[in-house]
């Protein structure tokens, strides 16, 4: 074979090995569209926390604490903004401060919309238990494994 041509069944080295890439990740996640213009306001809300997604952050889904798995904060999905969002077990966790129990139609119209999506998702109103929230997650997951 002349220098430089590779068989055509040999993929690109920077394409990645076959069966690997975009089209095998789709595969396994489904990709979530959402607003763009959701980006510069998810980007804020990462940088100013409530103390509560901060505790929920810091002691168990930050850097893959929680069970090997990758958390994000403050995911676009749709038209929405979600608290944490877990890729590989279609999970999104709301956390529900004093200002939620005024917005009890739009949290549960967000909710549906989320589970139209093949989303699970997990609220807690109270971070005072984080130990009980642990638990509870861990339950969840037990129940119905990704």
């Amino acid at each position: 074979m002349p220098d430089g041509i590779r068989p055509a069944a040999t993929p690109s080295p920077d394409k990645g090995r076959a069966g690997e890439g975009f089209a095998a990740a789709t595969q396994k996640h489904k990709f979530h569209a959402y607003d763009p213009r959701l980006t510069a306001f998810a980007r804020a809300n990462r940088k100013v926390p409530t103390p509560a997604e901060t505790l929920l952050w810091q002691k168990v889904l930050r850097g893959k604490q929680f069970g090997g798995y990758k958390f994000l904060r403050q995911k676009p999905i749709g038209p929405y903004v979600v608290d944490f969002y877990c890729a590989a077990l279609n999970l999104v966790i709301e956390i529900d401060g004093d200002s939620h129990a005024e917005q009890q139609k739009y949290d549960a119209a967000r909710t549906l919309f989320l589970e139209q999506q093949g989303l699970r998702v997990l609220r807690y109103a109270n971070l005072n238990n984080l130990p009980g929230v642990y638990t509870h997650l861990q339950q969840q997951l037990e129940q119905s494994p990704p």
